[in-house]
């Protein structure tokens, strides 16, 4: 009886957890905090959207149970803005199904499509329900780089070529979470090839799809031909239109896989309220100028905070897409590792990033910065790291010790 559950066993201590109990104390003892560390939108919904979720919540007809696979009018929404954004074409019958945000949806396919003993290829660093829905199905993760070029081109040949058994699938997600990098049509036509040549899934997740911010638009796996014999690809309205909380995804794309996730959900939920999968038909075929206001405010946020950094002496890369900044860890603290550093930053800076480990023991070297504040905060954020880097207290005692070092 005291044994631990086996498949929590697999699941290493929370990276976050370190930093949230740091974060926490400093609240506590009355410490203004500017929380840079969660990619948790903090803008409102748009009114036209909650507007239609309060009208179909007056309705007594929406409060039963509502469709696991999302209602008829939702599915065929999110088809219509495949057909406009990327000019592909679903079936919302047997090619999409909704579900309670991206992440449950890539959960449970992960529990549907693999068992113990299976393989699946996974870029490290990477959001990390696309490892650890599979670590918790039982099935074994293999790391790929998560650059959208040939280095992990390669790397997928060499992974495909040294395991036993063949992987099952791999994950794709760009815009990348944490590092913003995005992929092109090319990579992704190469991509499609090498798993139809070797009968291996695509995941992808385009969750950041509509966070750009140049003349590159992120486009989908699904514009190739062809894909659909392979992919399936899965969209949020979290960041798009600001639904983090409401908790309304997508997938779209392979029947096959389509048809398991829908299956393995209908066990498990009776999919979301009916007034937020109303209101999500609302936000998908409404106005979309919402989306372009999104946009400059996170440019505006992302251009001040970069350029903050930089003026701070921390060289960090402008991210093309994406709502964060994905930052190498200053040469001189590198050493104590992103989790003491974070927690370093947080106690001498008063600002809180994620550390980079917990997407990855690849992402160790850097941390996480999310554009989740306005600029007013943002500004005041980049003072107190200033201050850090630069003043006092950014001196020896505030080197790697042998206690903070990793091994």
């Amino acid at each position: 009886m005291t044994e631990e559950f086996h498949r929590i066993r697999r699941l290493p201590p929370y990276v976050f957890a370190e930093v949230n109990q740091a974060k926490a104390k400093a609240r506590g003892a009355a410490e203004d905090i500017v929380d840079l560390g969660m990619g948790n939108p903090d803008s409102p919904t748009p009114p036209h959207i909650v507007a239609k979720l309060i009208e179909a919540v007056q309705n007594p007809d929406t409060h039963g149970y509502s469709a696991s696979r999302g209602i008829p009018g939702l599915r065929r929404a999110l088809a219509g803005y495949y057909a406009r954004r990327f000019n592909v074409e679903l079936d919302p019958e047997t090619e999409v199904v909704a579900t309670l945000g991206s992440k449950e949806g890539l959960a449970n396919l992960s529990a549907a499509i693999s068992s113990p003993g299976d393989t699946i290829l996974v870029p490290n660093p990477s959001y990390p329900i696309h490892q650890f829905g599979f670590i918790i199905a039982g099935a074994s993760v293999r790391s790929i780089p998560h650059t959208p070029d040939e280095a992990m081109l390669e790397a997928l040949d060499r992974a495909v070529r040294h395991s036993v058994p063949k992987p099952t699938a791999l994950i794709v997600n760009f815009p990348s979470n944490p590092t913003g990098l995005m992929a092109d049509l090319d990579f992704y036509r190469e991509l499609v090839a090498f798993a139809k040549k070797h009968e291996i899934y695509i995941l992808s997740d385009l969750a950041y799809a509509e966070l750009y911010y140049g003349a590159r638009v992120p486009p989908s796996i699904l514009q190739v031909p062809g894909a659909k014999d392979v992919a399936v690809e899965f969209t949020s309205m979290s960041k798009t239109y600001n639904m983090a909380g409401w908790r309304m995804g997508f997938a779209a794309g392979n029947p096959k896989l389509i048809a398991a996730l829908t299956r393995v959900k209908s066990y498990l939920d009776y999919g979301a309220f009916t007034p937020i999968q109303v209101a999500s038909v609302a936000a998908l075929n409404g106005p979309q100028d919402c989306i372009d206001d999104m946009r400059r405010l996170y440019r505006e946020r992302r251009d001040v905070l970069v350029k903050g950094l930089k003026q701070a002496g921390w060289d960090v890369p402008v991210p093309e897409a994406g709502m964060f900044v994905w930052a190498e860890i200053p040469e001189r603290f590198r050493g104590l590792g992103s989790v003491e550093f974070s927690k370093l930053l947080l106690a001498r800076a008063k600002v809180a990033v994620a550390p980079g480990l917990g997407f990855g023991e690849h992402g160790d070297t850097h941390v996480r910065i999310a554009m989740v504040e306005n600029t007013q905060r943002i500004r005041q954020a980049l003072r107190g790291i200033r201050g850090f880097l630069q003043g006092d207290n950014a001196g020896p005692a505030m080197e790697p010790t042998a206690e903070g070092a990793k091994a």
